[in-house]
């Protein structure tokens, strides 16, 4: 039986004051899911906590997942199997492994099985054949997609959003759709739930998330932002950068410069825009990754 409550997830609701939002009466607090626990956090367990309930259910002893070689996804799912004492295997787009990287350091380290494959092969992660040959070479495995998005994951950001105050508005950096479509799940149809998507061209996200959630295609309280990507997945500014650091020294807030930083400096410039009407109260999720910190200053972009 695996022990899911070894997470505590109470994070805490962090408020943020500034100039910038007293002088249009704003109120804003930020959601630290990255604090939920030191390796496993954020979204990343979020989307895991009820995979690792269907895995159990199925009767499955481990767990196959895919992700580049700076995975979040990669990274949680490995210290998840060492925490829970579960087996664990990662498809890596390759088509080398540098065991050198921190990330795969880690995940080696945690026990996962690193199968580094083609981008070719790499592509075809999503493909019926594909899967289907996958679980007959691991046939005790549970397969979970690329960042851990798929219907059983938006549990967990249903009950995310169920367990928030009341808010005008939530908002979360957005790859895979997940998180998005389970807070939308979770959220009162008042509460207008905004996702920034990171990277470029994300429009077809609108198509995937209305696909996982059906309170997406039934309301119109939710809105996918593309235009603050910063260059595309993995890409930022360094001025992007520059507002983390920032925010780390006036705020107290650590921020990755990948996925919550990218959506902070959003909601920035959002706020500067006057996108929200005075008075709004607003909910910013921090859905963890600073662990891509230190593959950042492994290749030396930060």
């Amino acid at each position: 039986m695996l022990k899911l409550s070894t997470i505590n997830e109470n994070s805490p609701l962090k408020q943020i004051d500034g100039d910038n939002l007293k002088k249009r009466n704003l109120f804003l607090s930020i959601k630290r899911d990255d604090l939920l626990h030191h390796s496993i956090n954020g979204n990343k367990w979020r989307k895991l906590k009820y995979n690792l309930s269907a895995m159990q259910a199925q009767k499955k002893n481990e767990l196959l997942t895919f992700g580049g070689a700076f995975s979040n996804h990669i990274h949680a799912c490995a210290a998840a199997g060492k925490l829970l004492n579960f087996k664990t295997r990662g498809i890596i787009r390759g088509p080398e492994l540098d065991l050198n990287n921190p990330t795969l350091q880690f995940a080696q380290h945690c026990g996962m099985q690193l199968h580094a494959v083609t981008r070719l092969e790499y592509k075809e992660r999503n493909n019926t054949d594909y899967i289907t040959q996958l679980q007959k070479q691991f046939p005790n495995a549970y397969i979970l997609p690329e960042g851990g998005t798929n219907k059983a994951a938006l549990q967990g950001g249903k009950e995310l959003a169920q367990s928030l105050p009341v808010a005008d508005y939530i908002i979360c950096p957005t790859g895979s759709g997940g998180t998005l479509a389970g807070l939308i799940e979770g959220s009162n149809k008042t509460t207008k739930v905004l996702g920034i998507a990171v990277l470029k061209q994300a429009e077809y996200l609108i198509n995937e998330i209305k696909i996982l959630s059906q309170a997406a295609r039934e309301q119109n309280n939710w809105q996918l932002l593309t235009e603050f990507h910063g260059g595309g997945y993995g890409k930022f500014t360094p001025e992007l950068w520059q507002f983390c650091q920032a925010m780390q020294v006036r705020y107290q807030l650590p921020l990755e410069p990948i996925y919550s930083g990218k959506m902070m400096y959003a909601l920035w410039q959002l706020i500067e825009q006057d996108f929200f009407p005075a008075g709004s109260r607003i909910i910013a999720i921090h859905t963890g990754g600073l662990q891509g910190l230190k593959g950042l200053r492994y290749r030396k972009l930060i």
